[in-house]
């Protein structure tokens, strides 16, 4: 199959068909799909063509695909696509460029504005460079491995071209992300090797003065720090400005998990919840969370980028090329990387810094509406106040794990909506994430009324 005039022009027809098809049906269609079975199919021995392909598509695999892009998905903390990164992500796949190599191509130089743009927009300062990635885990792998290179270097050792024998490192953190705890097994610290410092009351936010006793007490020469700008269940934010006073004290590395709560600065500026994330060495953000672009599209950011160079660039002769800029294969795990910046950029342009703002603000709204709902329901308790877009839910004077359980799968079960389990102060309850830009007070009424008609 080739691209013939004839087969541009039925792809066209088809994508334009399919996404009416899709956008049309999806506020009607189970957000999360009843069916997740696939048939065993034959793998053909001759090519069937972009027709029959089509055609198998659409009998087996678009009915059974969740609304995941639509309002009522509250689940984890995952945005839509906006129309603006949906067609930048269409362009992204036609023009096909890795943007891991510079002297072919102004992608990578795209890709250096859109970060800049990414920094502006965040109130941070110009000395943060970084890197697209294809998720908040990866953007968190790189902080791990930032931060070896860095304790080693204090103990005069090289870890990227020497391993680890003979570095001594501990590393701290309250509520540390699962993605945060999967990428220190990767980076060789181990998943169990961090040490818990208290929380405050109530609350999954690191108690300053327990880090400040722990690093006191410390005499390690590597010391990390892992810090939340909203955590994963409590959205609650550690005090990044007390936390980097002390990491700069102590020649700690600290690294900030914002995936999401980084957004707050759009609500409240560089003096709000996340004050003192300025002083991070490195900064861990997701893209495809409240920014509403296509999966996948992650960022790390670092103030010291030559350890994250360090770490990852690896010279061969058939990919050097003359550029004033570190390429992005030195600066990530990938060699092959995929045009992520463009859906990014296309956003910013089309909404622009007030255009997002607007979109956070809706969610945060809507969220405490939801919140407000809750807590005057007969049939279910708010457990936490909402802090910012997730709400923390269950049965009304229920805690067992059954109930919790029960609820959240006859919820899911309606079609109507998705949520996700969790815990909150060792008590199982149910999970809504509010973040994607068509989420409106038309789905809010729609779930509440579910809700009470599963409550009665």
């Amino acid at each position: 199959m080739q691209y013939t005039p004839d087969i541009q022009k039925s792809m066209i027809g088809l994508l334009e068909a399919q996404f009416t098809q899709f956008r049309d049906q999806l506020d009607a269609r189970d957000v999360a799909s009843k069916n997740q079975t696939l048939a065993t199919l034959p793998m053909p021995e001759h090519g069937a063509g972009l027709d029959d392909f089509y055609q198998l598509f659409n009998q087996h695999i678009a009915e059974n695909l969740s609304a995941s892009n639509g309002s009522r998905y509250w689940g984890f903390v995952t945005g839509g696509a906006n129309p603006c990164a949906t067609f930048a992500d269409w362009l992204v796949a036609l023009f096909n460029q890795n943007v891991a190599q510079r002297g072919d191509s102004i992608a990578s130089e795209l890709e250096l504005h859109t970060l800049a743009w990414l920094c502006e927009l965040f109130f941070l300062p110009v000395d943060f460079k970084g890197v697209f990635t294809t998720g908040a885990t990866a953007a968190n792998i790189l902080g791990a491995l930032s931060a070896r290179q860095y304790v080693g270097k204090l103990q005069g050792i090289d870890v990227a071209q020497q391993g680890m024998a003979g570095v001594t490192v501990e590393i701290y953190a309250a509520t540390p992300h699962a993605s945060m705890i999967q990428s220190l097994g990767m980076a060789g610290f181990g998943q169990k090797s961090w040490h818990q410092v208290r929380t405050l009351s109530n609350s999954e936010a690191l108690c300053v003065d327990s880090l400040a006793h722990m690093l006191s007490n410390s005499n390690c020469k590597g010391k990390v720090v892992i810090a939340s700008a909203a955590t994963v269940t409590g959205t609650d934010y550690d005090d990044l400005k007390a936390i980097s006073q002390l990491c700069k004290l102590h020649g700690a590395w600290l690294h900030v998990d914002a995936a999401f709560g980084l957004f707050e600065r759009l609500l409240n500026g560089p003096h709000g919840k996340t004050a003192g994330i300025e002083c991070a060495d490195s900064i861990t953000l997701d893209c495809h969370k409240w920014l509403n672009v296509p999966y996948d599209c992650g960022v790390f950011l670092t103030r010291q980028p030559s350890y994250l160079v360090q770490t990852c660039d690896v010279p061969a002769p058939y990919l050097n090329t003359r550029s004033e800029h570190t390429n992005f294969r030195s600066m990530g795990i990938e060699n092959s990387r995929r045009f992520r910046a463009l859906p990014v950029w296309a956003t910013l342009i089309g909404y622009g810094k007030k255009g997002i703002k607007k979109q956070i603000e809706n969610n945060v709204v809507l969220a405490q509406v939801f919140a407000q709902w809750l807590a005057k329901s007969e049939h279910y308790e708010l457990v936490k106040p909402c802090e910012l877009n997730v709400v923390l839910f269950c049965p009304n004077a229920s805690h067992s794990l059954e109930s919790v359980e029960a609820c959240l799968t006859a919820i899911n079960a309606s079609g109507r909506v998705f949520m996700t389990p969790g815990v909150w102060q060792g008590k199982p309850i149910i999970r809504a994430a509010l973040s994607n830009w068509e989420t409106s007070e038309s789905d809010i009424e729609q779930v509440t009324t579910l809700l009470q008609a599963l409550g009665e």
